[in-house]
């Protein structure tokens, strides 16, 4: 028995001895197997996904997005991937798994642009195939001048020509503009691919919707507000006060009118405000010419205040993304100095008008003034001014919420259209499609030039000129818009100074404030008072005063606005180098 009880007890030590020395044979193995291998050169790539990135810039650090990316193998030049950069120029692209070649290249192919190959360094190449992704310096492409680069730039000047000599309608000529440029980048490019321009797609992608959206948004909400009479009553109001005095009239309603276009738009302020100006002077035995030029001066100035004031803040803000309060904190200040000097400036021009009448009221004409000044759909009005108000309190406020004012201003005008004026077919009538068209038609010409690179040449020649100095590219940019601005209109040199603009405030030193984007907004606003052509408001103005008998002509109004023009101008300039 003990016998076998000791030779059990041997058989388990011998068990136990056997599995340790297997034990640690097979981790001594298991340890020699690993030094081998991290020892051993590498031979194919760690799993897991690896990529390859970078980033393409123009000459003047702009991001170059739609560019084509090939990574090509070796001498073969077999594409193994492709991707396409983004807005903000990069691009990133996936390599299979395989060991990749020893040679390897990328090539960029881009409409406009030189096309351009990056050769990948030995070292790169071994850092993707040990499972590393790769960023590359950022490339810089180098502009090309192409058959389309000649096409959109003569198109878009003689645009710009027919809109001031008025050959054609504004829309008319833009309409025509986009409708070559398309047709030169689908025919033409199918015959020599140099006259290509841009496809459709990315001709809508220049298109800024939400000005679109904001612009029809606010037009139903003043069509609403419109059919109560409240416009009317203000400027009955002012009359009264006024007691016939054409001087203290004047400037109420350039006060009244400045208000409301910086609150609506001067386009929409002088729709409303022209046809009870016309009665109210002649009532007191003025020419309405004599308050119409002072108050469509007074609302392109006015409309500075905010956002929604003029067409070209919207464009700018849009751009920019100046929200709401930006505008009305920057230049509100500004533009209340520029308003007393243009107040004063019309009294010195116009007092042998206004200062030669008496104060005397007919009272025909005042019974008649107030029977058309009353408000005539007060349950109307107040639904409409809560709508109003609360719209007013977001575009605001929005910004903090990130609401668009394209958001708030399609949502008032549906809560118009269901609370207070159901009438969608009236209201949708209302809507200025031809401006729509004129701003959608505006963006895909400005879009052409900038997509051949005319914007980028323009950007360069301004940026040599200024060098770093951000005192001159302020006086440039301010003055250059108020001038040219009476050249043309000024919503489309706003759109065509955006991006170069955007440019200056990117690489003049202290221009990270937008004053660069204040500045085009000063001098394209105001610089819209120096000509006839040079304000949509202008032009309605004097259309409305036409068809009452009272023709206002190029020439008297460039009399009576370019001084007001560089009055105005020179006090906003003064005012950004007190605010920046």
């Amino acid at each position: 028995m003990r016998q076998k009880l000791c030779s059990l007890t041997m058989t388990r030590r011998h068990r136990q001895w056997f599995l340790s020395i297997l034990l640690s044979i097979l981790l001594l193995a298991g340890i020699l197997i690993v030094l081998w291998v991290e020892s051993a050169p590498p031979t194919a790539r760690a799993s897991g996904p690896v990529s390859l990135s970078g980033r393409l810039l123009d000459s003047q650090g702009q991001p170059v997005r739609g560019a084509e990316v090939v990574v090509q193998a070796g001498e073969s030049h077999e594409s193994i991937a492709l991707a396409e950069s983004q807005g903000d120029g990069t691009f990133v692209l996936d390599l299979p798994s395989n060991p990749l070649p020893s040679r390897l290249a990328v090539e960029i192919d881009r409409a406009h642009f030189e096309s351009q190959e990056v050769a990948l360094a030995t070292e790169e190449v071994a850092r993707l195939n040990e499972g590393e992704s790769l960023r590359l310096p950022d490339i810089e492409l180098s502009r090309r001048i192409t058959p389309g680069f000649w096409v959109a730039t003569l198109v878009f000047v003689g645009v710009l020509a027919l809109i001031a000599l008025e050959k054609l309608h504004n829309t008319t000529s833009a309409m025509l503009g986009t409708a070559i440029v398309l047709a030169t980048s689908f025919v033409g490019g199918a015959i020599d691919p140099s006259l290509f321009i841009f496809d459709f797609e990315q001709a809508l992608e220049y298109v800024h919707f939400d000005v679109i959206f904001l612009v029809m948004g606010m037009m139903i909400v003043i069509a609403v507000i419109e059919e109560t009479g409240i416009f009317q009553w203000m400027a009955y109001q002012a009359y009264r006060l006024s007691r016939g005095r054409a001087w203290l009239l004047v400037i109420t309603l350039m006060i009244i009118t400045a208000v409301a276009s910086a609150l609506l738009d001067n386009v929409t302020t002088m729709l409303l405000m022209t046809p009870i100006t016309i009665q109210i002077a002649l009532s007191i035995g003025v020419n309405p010419i004599s308050l119409l030029l002072p108050e469509v001066l007074a609302s392109n100035v006015g409309g500075i205040s905010t956002l929604i004031g003029t067409p070209t803040n919207i464009l700018i803000g849009s751009y920019a993304s100046l929200t709401f309060n930006d505008f009305l904190t920057n230049l509100t200040p500004g533009v209340v100095l520029a308003e007393l000097a243009l107040i004063a400036y019309v009294l010195v021009v116009y007092r042998r008008q206004l200062f030669a009448q008496g104060n005397g009221l007919s009272e025909a004409m005042l019974a008649r003034l107030k029977e058309s000044g009353r408000i005539t759909r007060p349950q109307k009005l107040v639904k409409a001014g809560v709508v109003f108000v609360v719209m007013l309190v977001f575009f605001i406020t929005g910004e903090r919420i990130h609401l668009e004012p394209a958001v708030t201003a399609m949502v008032g005008a549906v809560a118009m259209l269901i609370w207070v004026s159901p009438d969608v077919e009236g209201m949708m009538k209302v809507v200025d499609w031809t401006t729509l068209m004129f701003f959608i038609s505006l963006f895909i010409l400005v879009g052409a030039i900038q997509e051949v690179g005319l914007i980028s040449i323009i950007a360069a020649g301004i940026g040599q000129v200024v060098g770093e100095n951000l005192a001159a590219t302020i006086l440039m940019v301010s003055w250059s818009a108020g001038f040219l601005s009476g050249v043309v209109d000024n919503i489309p040199f706003a759109a065509a100074m955006l991006p170069v603009v955007g440019f200056l405030t990117k690489t003049v030193p202290g221009a990270s404030s937008q004053v660069l984007y204040y500045s085009l907004s000063i001098g394209a606003a105001m610089g819209g008072n120096s000509t006839l052509i040079g304000s949509s408001a202008n032009l309605v103005t004097a259309g409305i005063a036409e068809r009452a008998g009272y023709r206002i002509t190029y020439l008297d109004f460039i009399k009576v606005g370019l001084p007001a023009m560089i009055l105005t101008v020179a006090i906003g300039v003064v005012w950004l180098f007190i605010q920046f």
